[in-house]
């Protein structure tokens, strides 16, 4: 089954075009145990026992660390914005 879930979420094909001669079994199974693994916490536990694991022999570099905000859950919703800003000293004439 992971190696099913791999192919797919690599090669970015449909769920249920998944070879069947492949051997990695039914797409719709895969992404079940996708689904079912995700909601039992299996990926977050993964990731934290490989930082462990990582941690543990210093192999672990966080000086090449980046944050993307887009995945850095903001509390509350976040600050609600006021608009875009313009970037141009004056705005544009209207076109319609």
């Amino acid at each position: 089954m992971l190696c099913g879930i791999l192919f797919v979420l690599y090669t970015g094909i449909q769920w249920e075009w998944l070879p069947g001669e492949l051997g990695f079994g039914s797409g719709m199974t895969c992404w079940r145990r996708l689904r079912d693994w995700n909601n039992a916490g299996v990926w977050q536990r993964l990731h934290e026992v490989l930082l462990d694991e990582l941690r543990a022999t210093e192999r672990l570099d966080l000086s090449r660390a980046v944050i993307d905000s887009s995945h850095v859950r903001a509390l509350k919703g976040g600050p609600k914005p006021d608009g875009a800003r313009s970037t141009e000293v004056g705005r544009a004439p209207n076109t319609t």
